[in-house]
């Protein structure tokens, strides 16, 4: 990016008159055409693992969207997504692998945001600023700082930004934290939220060339230069330091611990506790933790406990992730097939599984629940849903893990200002923002 201020510039010289037919109009004019017959423009940002989530929510013909832009910093994403939507769609999305012309395109509405994680917050950021509505995957941000800025913009650009913690919007999710917020188990006090894997042995990464067709500088947006290591750019960046990922409690915890948050009714804990370390192929590429306890203490004398296992299959719960919550009077397992009521004697008083076809944790995908979640999203978009999922609710629920990863990372725990979230402690507050390349850092 040039500068900042070049691409706002020109996003804002769209907003004041664009042409169409060969006739100058407003960008007001414009709009009350698109809601005229209530469509809208989208683009796709970032078409790896979570492709498969969209295809379902944008074809539908319920939806009214017209997808724009599929947009991709390596060639053979964008082939592979055409290819993908060809099957869904009778007509072709532009292919494009700078999203910087995305937020110059006045006629695009909003954009679906499945980037990498550094890419987040800032590619948000950037869409609002020029006028787009943002569904954003999680986590919503690459630290506490950065959800703060995304609060702040949409307050003051007024756009519909939705985190993808699809859960929010399964029917039996709703139904059971309902039913937990009118007494169904008491008084709910702890909430255990877990998340079991084997993932394999990582390479070690070593300088190589840039990969064919990748634009390297731009896969690297906000986050300062560094030269190309194999094998980075292809999902490993997860696992390779800070610079782009959140480690496992950022792009697997926060589904799980929003539902905790939800089931609970808190906010920002009083402290931090976490033990943690890289257990499982000492010598292999991977740089963070792969197991991580970690405990939220909230006003209220509630407690959230998260139990991630990254490389170790031992399934404690009886499934690869999800969440037991306790109250006075009994609990409830919840997870992505639905939940499961037990009074409190242990005795199971409902069993209500989804007919739905998402969860577990395989890679990518999509289902039902993100299928709700994306058209939630649209319709909020429109004035006509409730949003699920407002990103005031997506960024706390985001910070608790930012926050274990910075209790990870100094060795210690640390007391939080219940009211903002922040760290009261200063070697935690210094972890609270990243380093950005020049020019890039998102400024609200």
């Amino acid at each position: 990016m040039n500068s900042r201020r070049s691409f706002i510039k020109k996003s804002a010289l769209g907003v004041a008159g664009i042409t169409m037919g060969g006739a100058n109009m407003s960008a007001t004019s414009y709009q009350r055409i698109i809601g005229a017959n209530d469509r809208l423009n989208v683009a796709i940002v970032g078409l790896g693992r979570r492709l498969g989530a969209f295809p379902q929510p944008i074809a539908r013909k319920e939806s009214n969207v017209r997808l724009l832009y599929l947009c991709d910093v390596m060639d053979r994403q964008r082939k592979s997504a055409t290819e993908r939507f060809s099957k869904v769609l009778d007509y072709k999305p532009q292919l494009e692998n700078d999203v910087r012309k995305i937020y110059e395109d006045q006629r695009v509405d909003a954009i679906i945001d499945a980037t990498p994680d550094h890419w987040h917050a800032p590619g948000t950021i950037y869409a609002v600023q020029s006028g787009k509505h943002v569904y954003v995957e999680k986590p919503c941000s690459h630290n506490p700082h950065e959800g703060e800025l995304l609060v702040r913009a949409q307050k003051k650009y007024g756009k519909v930004i939705q985190m993808g913690n699809q859960q929010r919007s399964s029917h039996e999710s709703i139904e059971i934290i309902n039913e937990i917020h009118n007494g169904a188990i008491g008084i709910p006090y702890k909430a255990i939220a877990f998340y079991t894997n084997a993932r394999g042995e990582s390479p070690i990464p070593q300088p190589a060339p840039v990969p064919n067709g990748l634009d390297w500088d731009l896969f690297q947006g906000p986050a300062p230069r560094m030269p190309y290591m194999h094998d980075t750019w292809n999902y490993n960046w997860h696992w390779y330091g800070w610079t782009w990922g959140t480690a496992e409690t950022g792009n697997n915890a926060v589904h799980e611990l929003d539902i905790a948050r939800w089931a609970l009714q808190v906010d920002y804990p009083e402290r931090i506790d976490v033990a943690c370390g890289k257990f499982h192929f000492h010598e292999d590429g991977w740089t963070m933790y792969d197991t991580m306890d970690a405990t939220w203490k909230f006003p209220g004398n509630k407690i959230i406990k998260w139990d991630g296992k990254s490389r170790s299959g031992h399934s404690t719960y009886g499934s690869g992730r999800g969440t037991i919550i306790f109250g006075s009077e009994g609990s409830v397992y919840v997870d992505r097939g639905g939940y499961k009521l037990y009074d409190r004697g242990g005795k199971m008083i409902r069993d209500s599984q989804s007919a739905g076809e998402e969860g577990g944790v395989g890679l990518g995908g999509g289902g039902d629940m993100t299928t709700q979640h994306v058209v939630n999203f649209f319709e909020a978009i429109r004035g006509k849903e409730k949003q699920r999922s407002p990103i005031d609710e997506g960024v706390i629920s985001t910070d608790l893990g930012h926050l274990a990863n910075i209790a990870s990372r100094i060795g210690r725990g640390f007391d939080i200002n219940v009211n903002n979230g922040q760290a009261l402690d200063r070697e935690a507050l210094a972890l609270w923002k990243r380093e950005y390349e020049p020019g890039w850092e998102p400024v609200v």
